[in-house]
């Protein structure tokens, strides 16, 4: 999980204890924070719209993003929900797009 957030941010700010205790509470997950003021090339590639944002990886692919923070209970729902998408099931879905978008060039 990547926070992309910024100091000045309320709702950063909020977040921040919530993103903490879970990664204290789930050590066998990364949990990372970037700083979109001082990484503004990185929070471009992630196409940053607005802070807080929640980037969800599992296996290297990018899953998905959530925008805004998150309650407690919502992002303790969220990594339970990670932890059961069956990856191989979005690898294939993965190299099966990637198939049809090289055929189409």
């Amino acid at each position: 999980f990547i926070d992309f957030g910024a100091e000045w941010c309320a709702p950063c700010r909020m977040f921040a204890p919530t993103f903490e205790k879970a990664a204290q509470n789930h050590t066998d997950i990364i949990f990372a924070k970037v700083n979109t003021d001082e990484q503004q090339g990185l929070a471009q590639a992630f196409e940053i719209k607005g802070i807080p944002t929640l980037a969800i990886f599992r296996d290297g692919i990018l899953l998905g993003q959530n925008a805004g923070a998150l309650p407690a209970t919502a992002f303790e729902k969220v990594i339970e929900q990670v932890r059961g998408i069956d990856m191989e099931k979005v690898k294939a879905e993965a190299a099966a797009a990637k198939a049809k978008a090289e055929a189409k060039a």
